[in-house]
């Protein structure tokens, strides 16, 4: 089902399911990617340690997206060998609570990343994180099978529970505001805006 969130942006997603689901600023694609979608694979990195990611890409599905609590902000979590080899075995995407090295690279393999920034300087492989488990990523707590939404609005996690529900609602809206125009928009809109005025005692 989750194929169906690709044609769905973020902030239509966030409509339905608020602030809380929804990562922080932080958190941006690190080049020009297209939307990715797909369900989480989780991962937790300790501090200064990348070795669950790159155990991960032998792990995850296809079509997964990596989704990552890194201990730090110092050491790259992942380079441009590591983003290749994803590629290749089908990973959609990374989403990063750190940083990523040899950016040039990921951008021209056309790897979707989205991270807190780079670093070139590789965090080490002695110890063991966790797969599989919840994960706290840009303040969003992510479980596994959640689904992954990212552009360059943002990154919304749908709970895997709500992902029918939350998918129809979302391209129920979807098809209404392709059918409205903008003057019927701005009609509502108006309305709405001097109504809550009025609420306020504005009279300007």
């Amino acid at each position: 089902m989750h194929n169906g969130f690709e044609g769905v942006p973020p902030t239509t997603l966030a409509d339905f399911l608020g602030r809380e689901q929804v990562m922080d600023i932080g958190i941006r694609p690190l080049w020009d990617a297209p939307r990715i979608a797909g369900p989480a694979y989780t991962v937790r990195c300790e501090p200064g340690d990348n070795l669950m990611l790159h155990a991960a890409i032998y792990r995850a599905e296809p079509g997964s997206v990596i989704v990552v609590e890194s201990g730090d902000l110092d050491y790259a979590l992942a380079g441009g060998n590591v983003c290749a080899v994803a590629q290749r075995r089908g990973i959609a995407a990374f989403v990063l609570d750190g940083l990523l090295r040899d950016l040039a690279e990921v951008r021209a393999a056309g790897f979707p990343v989205f991270a807190r920034g780079v670093i070139p300087i590789p965090g080490g492989k002695k110890k063991l994180g966790a797969l599989g488990e919840a994960v706290r990523v840009g303040g969003v707590t992510v479980h596994p099978g959640d689904i992954v939404v990212a552009d360059e609005e943002g990154v919304v996690v749908t709970p895997a529970a709500r992902q029918d529900e939350i998918l129809r609602a979302a391209l129920d809206k979807l098809a209404k505001e392709a059918g409205e125009s903008l003057d019927a928009w701005e009609e509502q809109h108006r309305a709405r805006i001097e109504q809550a005025l009025d609420g306020l005692g504005f009279t300007g």
